[in-house]
């Protein structure tokens, strides 16, 4: 009889954009959560425009929630520029917000190490910005980069774990990207992202971002990377199996 691999179950959902008239909406797509996942990961863009208002309402909607729950900003949450208090409502609500930050999370006696950042774009291999020119497009890429560097160092301090998971905005490959028009994938993730990840090392990724994208690719090192927009998985949450390891 074959032995069974422990897992453990990760809901994510990214994009789901509430605003001031969604009290109530989503709370009750999270009832009952518990029986189906260990941990939820939310991959940005939890408001519409930012507005600590907006934060608010989803603050309300997972507080409580009997599972921990771990999430990272998008770009809308920063377009009011308002971030902080966003960052604020959902801290207060039992929500770990991380920002080239990492936390470990422990379910049944094991540690599950989530790293966590918005990332940013700059465009794929053979298609993307470069460190040269104006000192607009030097800081664009500079910052892009910036940003994967610090993110390789949170994955990197999860080893030892007993899995690592990298959750984000902005996507690492493009491959998730099919289905949005190819002339913004520029402005949708970047391949910084994906050297962070393959050089650090990680069991799965998650991003969002990119709502007309597809669900589910790989880093060119073999790492499985989901693209969890509400407008791609079609639902609240969906729950991924994580094998442990031992």
């Amino acid at each position: 009889m074959a032995e069974s691999t422990e897992v453990v179950r990760l809901a994510a959902v990214a994009d789901v954009h509430l605003g001031r008239d969604s009290k109530g909406l989503f709370a009750r797509e999270l009832d009952g959560i518990e029986e189906k996942a260990d941990i939820l990961l939310i991959a940005g863009d939890v408001t519409r425009v930012g507005e600590a208002e907006e934060a608010a309402v989803f603050a309300a909607e997972v507080a409580g929630l009997p599972i921990p729950t771990v999430a990272v900003l998008g770009n809308h949450d920063y377009h009011s520029d308002q971030q902080e208090l966003v960052t604020k409502h959902l801290e207060e609500a039992g929500v770990v917000v991380l920002e080239q930050d990492s936390i470990v999370v422990e379910v049944r006696e094991r540690a599950i190490g989530i790293a966590g950042a918005k990332g940013f774009g700059g465009g794929f291999r053979n298609a993307c910005g470069s460190d040269f020119g104006e000192p607009e497009m030097k800081a664009f890429v500079r910052h892009s980069e910036a940003i994967a560097r610090a993110f390789e160092e949170q994955l990197r301090s999860l080893q030892g774990t007993d899995a690592r998971v990298a959750l984000l905005h902005y996507s690492p490959i493009a491959e998730t990207l099919a289905g949005e028009k190819p002339e913004i994938f520029a402005f949708l993730g970047s391949y910084f992202l994906e050297e962070a990840i393959d050089a650090a090392g990680a069991d799965i990724a998650f991003h969002g971002h990119a709502h007309a994208g597809a669900e589910s690719g790989r880093t060119m090192g073999g790492v499985l990377v989901h693209n969890v927009a509400h407008a791609v998985i079609r639902s609240a949450y969906k729950v991924f199996e994580l094998p442990l390891r031992r």
